[in-house]
């Protein structure tokens, strides 16, 4: 067993609508150390489901053991480890106090956090907006648009940015990328919406940086030269691993600050 490994290396954990996928982190490297594994989520993926997939995870690997703390996003606002809104999950998760039944479960500390907000961290830390001073605004752009407030390096939870209203519809509904395949849109189609979104977002809390992520932005090239805006905006760098390295990452801070 590496050195690592008996160390017992912080788990990251991203629940999706379709898929959890889980590795353990080097969050020297800010990079998974092993390969992540992916299970389906459960049709009926109430916190019980849930969470029996999340222990088949980490009993999976070897570098998480007893001390190893876990990460876990969600879909929704977590406030105090309790689970405010579910997109994209069973509404049971509604008002649910999700990490003390967690860490019953699991046997580890836990850390949840809304899936946007770990994509932030991990950027903050390792990706696009490394070294950042100032106000960072993250979007996620999938099946809605995520939202992640940084402030000179740390984290304002659950800003929930893509439910502004925009001419009176909900943001998301008009800007996601899910939008933009379902309508059929042109890249130059779709960033007009987007034109009118991050606008919008500017002028309410004038950033320092976007950063646009989701599966959308390794096309950035696609559509964020056609944004006029007075913010630079670039795309993510992690894409996808975003999540599990932010998770793996808040959940290792939480760790430190309890051992203090």
């Amino acid at each position: 067993m590496s050195k690592n490994a008996k160390q017992g290396l912080p788990l990251g954990i991203d629940v999706g609508g379709s898929g959890i996928k889980g590795a353990p982190v080097d969050l020297a490297a800010g990079a998974f150390a092993s390969k992540r594994l992916r299970i389906d989520t459960p049709a009926a993926s109430t916190p019980e489901a849930v969470a029996a997939v999340i222990d088949q995870i980490v009993d999976h690997f070897e570098d998480v053991r007893g001390d190893s703390p876990i990460g876990v996003t969600i879909p929704g606002v977590v406030t105090h480890g309790v689970v405010r809104s579910a997109a994209n999950i069973d509404k049971s998760w509604l008002d649910f106090d999700a990490e003390p039944m967690l860490e019953k479960k699991l046997g580890h500390d836990i850390v949840l956090v809304n899936d946007a907000d770990a994509a932030g961290v991990a950027e903050l830390h390792y990706g696009a907006a490394k070294g950042q001073k100032g106000l960072v605004v993250m979007t996620t752009l999938g099946t809605g648009i995520g939202s992640a407030l940084i402030f000179d390096g740390k984290l304002i939870p659950n800003s929930e940015l893509g439910h502004l209203e925009i001419d009176g519809f909900d943001a998301e509904s008009r800007a996601a990328s899910s939008i933009k395949d379902k309508e059929g849109l042109s890249y130059p189609e779709w960033a007009e919406r987007l034109q009118r979104y991050y606008s919008h977002v500017e002028a309410l809390l004038w950033p320092d940086l976007f950063v646009v992520g989701g599966g959308v932005s390794k096309d950035a090239e696609q559509f964020l030269p056609l944004l006029k805006l007075k913010t630079p905006i670039v795309a993510a760098t992690l894409q996808n691993k975003a999540g599990i390295i932010g998770a793996a990452h808040l959940a290792q801070e939480e760790h430190d600050r309890r051992q203090k």
